[in-house]
């Protein structure tokens, strides 16, 4: 008798299953998410927006799969940077050709499109890859509170709320 019950333990814990449920492009429920950037701070707003981009938010996140939710940032020209990060930050790029070398401060690039300082601080942070570029594309970021994606009705979310 000790031998049948050793068994039945065995079969019983071989036939219970635990699978471990990864995502793929047919199962992903993406959202349209509405987030106002006004008096947040730069990084702090881009490390929540990344994570909504990528999806980390959800239980079902698989790290190889665009799982993540459209995500529309409103008043990027409000956003705020701490101490003198204004006129100290500088964006870095290179056209290509000897001494290409082109530097522009955060004030400077703000001046010129304040859309694109919350763009490279929330590209910064997504994968360097494929995915990468792919999880950039949900994202839109407009200056002022007005934005053309009525249609989708997105959902507005606090980034307080947000670990």
């Amino acid at each position: 008798m000790g031998k049948e019950c050793l068994i039945y333990k065995f079969i019983s814990v071989d036939t219970l299953s635990y699978k471990t449920v990864s995502a793929n492009a047919s199962t992903v429920e993406k959202q349209w998410v509405l987030v106002d950037a006004e008096g947040q701070t730069l990084g702090r707003l881009a490390s929540k927006v990344a994570k909504l981009l990528r999806g980390k938010h959800k239980p079902n996140f698989t790290p190889h799969v665009d799982c993540g939710d459209n995500v529309i940032v409103i008043n990027a020209e409000k956003i705020n940077l701490s101490g003198n990060k204004w006129t100290d930050k500088t964006y870095v790029r290179h056209t290509g050709y000897p001494g290409g070398q082109k530097t522009t401060t955060a004030q400077e690039l703000k001046d010129k499109n304040p859309a694109r300082v919350v763009e490279r601080s929330i590209k910064g942070m997504l994968p360097k890859n494929k995915l990468g570029a792919q999880l950039f594309r949900n994202l839109n970021v407009y200056a002022g509170a007005e934005h053309n994606h009525d249609a989708q009705k997105p959902t507005s979310i606090n980034l307080n709320d947000l670990k």
